[in-house]
């Protein structure tokens, strides 16, 4: 028997928290339908001064299935979503749910990625923007087999035409290929049969970034999505009809869950904002006052940048959560500082359905003495998280390996990869390929990616450790650190930063700032000062385009 079997972080939750049983495995379609029986009238989605009600989102879901199933969409079918946060994407989600299929959340970033997602998953169906589906998806969906299209204007139902958001966006309609808003409107109230799903059925094939390799589906499961949104639901401890504002863009993990489908939990409406604009967010906030939030470290930077900036936007706010970037604790400082608001870590992968690991309400996560390394939290108690040795063998407290987990947040499987699936959830338990320890209360502290270990001169070097180091200084806003080759030390590191508003600062004496506060061999040889660090549209900084652009 190992330590890990006692649950150490169990004693860390409140009593009432811990005592939870087993959370019922649901799907999403139930989950959605008891919000429309609480709340019919009550606002689903806000969305920059519109506003739909569960029953008019209901309705409109209805429609979508309906026209899917009338041109030939089935069970089991994939529907591909490449939206940004509007309406859209929650019409086009739930009528693929109510009509038996799967979604395909994509990046709206995604050019070439397209060609081997939309042909890998046999997407059936495609929603997209009309200017994108113009531009980069109508060659693509017709060579992969996709028979049915449609299109979304992220002008409509909105009201405010914010040229921060809008500049430059105009309507592009095209012959022959459908509005969806039009559609759903045109086919509500035609019956529905009951798609008949349960929760063991896949409801997203979700595509990993594709860090190494082409990108890899992981089916989450109506079950996965369910159970995590209701765990967060309870653990964050959100009154219901709550409103959530979503930071993240809803293609991603974290955004489909943490945000659109715990919304739907609480019966509350989803804050909707078209993309991430610090200034837009910030308006946003002090009109719509919603109660959470969760979103990447670089977006709490740059509100925190941004000269708007006012501790007023976050009155309403009961919690902020931060996923899918490595939190500095500086920055998570310097959010208290100004606003009074603790952001909370938390942890979790495509693969885990959003968060496993989190920091649960009213606790602080604890700060490495060693690494200076912010605790991303404990494990949710329905996971089973473990540092395993290169041979899966559980390591001891304090002891550094892979993190591994276990759990109902689990995919069961890659899309069509046995292989993969065998080498990365064996058994069911998901290698996560990060790299980290668990102290002896069951907090868990991510060390960093294994593919991004500096070796130079056969020290290892983490970047997340340098970039900790480097978030402390007065100046810095974002940094990034990599391995860059060196013909004498094999590797050397470099890193890149960005300034916060009104500060000056010259490379070397960032240099000297992280020799003075690490072993030599870690400390960056060259900084470069950027604009922006170029990052992924959840939020994380792209250490791989930095690596390309150091070489050379």
């Amino acid at each position: 028997m190992s330590w890990y079997d006692d649950r150490p972080w169990m004693a860390q939750y409140d009593p009432r928290v811990a005592e939870v049983g087993p959370v019922p495995r649901r799907t999403t379609l139930e989950v959605f339908a008891d919000a429309v029986a609480a709340a019919p009238d009550g606002p689903a989605i806000t969305y920059l001064g519109a506003t739909l009600t569960y029953r008019e989102v209901d309705e409109l879901t209805d429609g979508v299935a309906a026209y899917l199933l009338e041109h030939g969409f089935r069970r089991g079918d994939r529907l591909a979503v490449y939206l940004q946060n509007v309406p859209q994407f929650v019409l086009a989600l739930f009528g693929a749910w109510k009509a038996g299929g799967a979604v395909v959340p994509l990046n709206p970033m995604y050019k070439d990625e397209l060609d081997h997602i939309l042909t890998d998953a046999g997407v059936v169906a495609v929603v997209c923007g009309e200017q994108a589906w113009a531009d980069r998806v109508a060659e693509r969906a017709v060579g992969a087999g996709v028979t049915i299209a449609l299109t979304a204007s992220e002008l409509d139902l909105q009201t405010r035409n914010d040229e921060r958001l809008f500049a430059g966006v105009e309507r592009r309609r095209t012959p022959g290929v459908p509005d969806l808003l039009e559609v759903a409107r045109e086919w509500a109230g035609r019956p529905v049969p009951d798609p008949g799903l349960v929760p063991d059925d896949i409801a997203l094939v979700s595509y990993t970034s594709g860090t190494s390799g082409l990108p890899k589906g992981a089916t989450n499961t109506h079950a996965n999505l369910t159970v995590n949104c209701v765990l967060l639901r309870l653990y964050d401890e959100i009154p219901a009809g709550s409103p959530i504002f979503a930071l993240a863009p809803l293609f991603h993990i974290t955004g489909m869950v943490v945000q659109l489908l715990t919304a739907v939990d609480l019966a509350g409406p989803l804050v909707l904002a078209y993309r991430f604009d610090a200034g837009v967010v910030l308006d946003v906030l002090k009109r719509e006052r919603p109660a959470f939030m969760v979103g990447p470290s670089t977006a709490y930077m740059a509100l925190l940048a941004h000269p708007s900036f006012s501790s007023d936007a976050f009155e309403s706010l009961l919690t902020l959560n931060s996923g899918g970037a490595p939190l500095p604790p500086a920055i998570v400082e310097r959010f208290r500082e100004r606003t009074g608001l603790y952001i909370r870590n938390g942890y979790g992968l495509t693969e885990t359905s959003a968060p496993c690991v989190v920091v649960p309400s009213g606790r602080e996560a604890p700060v490495d003495p060693d690494s200076g390394t912010l605790s991303i939290g404990l494990p949710l108690p329905t996971a089973m998280v473990r540092i395993v040795d290169e041979d899966g063998k559980d390591l001891g407290p304090g002891e550094v390996g892979e993190i591994a987990v276990e759990g109902p947040m689990v995919v069961p499987a890659y899309w069509n990869l046995p292989e993969a699936t065998a080498e990365s959830i064996p058994g069911g338990r998901l290698l996560t390929g990060d790299v980290g320890f668990m102290d002896a209360q069951g907090w868990v502290y991510v060390v960093d990616r294994k593919k991004d270990m500096i070796n130079a001169s056969g020290f290892k070097v983490w970047p997340r450790e340098v970039e900790d180091v480097l978030y402390r200084h007065p100046a810095v806003r974002e940094a990034a650190v990599v391995g860059v080759p060196d013909s004498y030390r094999g590797e050397s590191v470099a890193a890149f930063v960005s300034l916060r508003p009104d500060q000056d600062v010259d490379p070397d004496e960032l240099v000297a700032w992280c020799r003075d506060r690490l072993a030599t061999y870690k400390a960056p040889r060259s900084v470069e000062i950027l604009d922006e660090l170029p990052k992924t549209t959840s939020g994380k900084i792209l250490r791989r385009e930095m690596r390309r652009v150091a070489s050379s």
